[in-house]
């Protein structure tokens, strides 16, 4: 159903069971999938939409990307099924970089206000509350909570099922599985809450748990950090993509808080 007072480029393609509400505008280069509701006000254009996906008041989605450097090249965004988009929310589409997409995954929540800048990369479901900003290349892992009112440098990676608190701030990249409080966005454990939910083992947590203490220890450098984990404790998928996240890393990992600079970057 297509309100009479909705805008519509002649090249949208809109399911027949999408639901387009009043003054909505949806502009040129714009797919939205069966079950799709988009209601009153938002604007839409440059996307590709998913099934069954909310889009809710005043959001925007598809605009230019804040990026000086970009010259009108064809771009685009990409959100999949069952993401809920709230008030207000922005998402950019691509600078002609890379795949030149912006990328929201399955089953997301961007509650409102929550700004996705250009070239991003959401992985299934992850959770922007309120205010959260993510500059351009932002990438966040499957999983992730980010709490209202926090905001991340470029380039920076989240990593899957982390949480980071409310009115936190990161320039390096937040390690998998971990609880990441303060500005900047340091360590303080391994997020439990999300590991139970996705059934992962007492014995796995227990491990992965002891391999983050070793990684986030003062006693060790991250190369010494990696070798005694590897050395000692029995690996796992976890703790194997937590070590390839931080030699992976190009910003480097915060690892470590100090008592007297409250955080520091550990390289990766």
């Amino acid at each position: 159903m297509i309100d009479k007072t909705a805008v519509i480029h002649p090249s949208a393609q809109i399911a027949e069971d999408a639901i387009i509400g009043p003054n909505v505008v949806i502009g040129e280069g714009v797919k939205i999938g069966s079950g799709t509701r988009v209601i009153a006000n938002a604007y839409i254009e440059f996307a590709e939409i998913g099934k069954n996906c909310t889009i809710s008041p005043f959001a925007t989605i598809g605009s230019e990307p804040q990026d000086l450097g970009y010259k009108g090249e064809p771009t685009k965004v990409v959100i999949g099924d069952e993401t809920i988009i709230k008030e207000n929310v922005t998402i950019h589409r691509g600078a002609a970089c890379g795949d030149c997409t912006t990328r929201v995954g399955n089953k997301c929540l961007l509650m409102v206000g929550s700004h996705v800048a250009h070239n991003c990369v959401l992985e299934d479901q992850v959770i922007l509350a309120n205010l959260v900003t993510l500059g351009g290349h932002v990438h966040v892992g499957f999983g992730a909570f980010v709490g209202g009112m926090s905001v991340f440098h470029q380039n920076v990676r989240i990593g899957s099922m982390s949480i980071v608190s409310g009115f936190s701030a990161a320039r390096q990249d937040v390690l998998p599985y971990s609880k990441g409080d303060g500005r900047p966005a340091a360590p303080v454990g391994i997020n439990v809450i999300a590991l139970k939910r996705r059934g992962v083992p007492l014995e796995v947590r227990t491990a992965v748990n002891a391999a983050f203490k070793l990684l986030t220890s003062s006693e060790y450098n991250t190369t010494q950090a990696i070798e005694k984990i590897k050395a000692e404790i029995e690996m796992n998928e976890y703790i194997e993509n937590m070590i390839e996240f931080v030699q992976s890393s190009k910003r480097g990992v915060m690892l470590k808080r100090h008592k007297s600079m409250g955080a520091s970057m550990v390289e990766g």
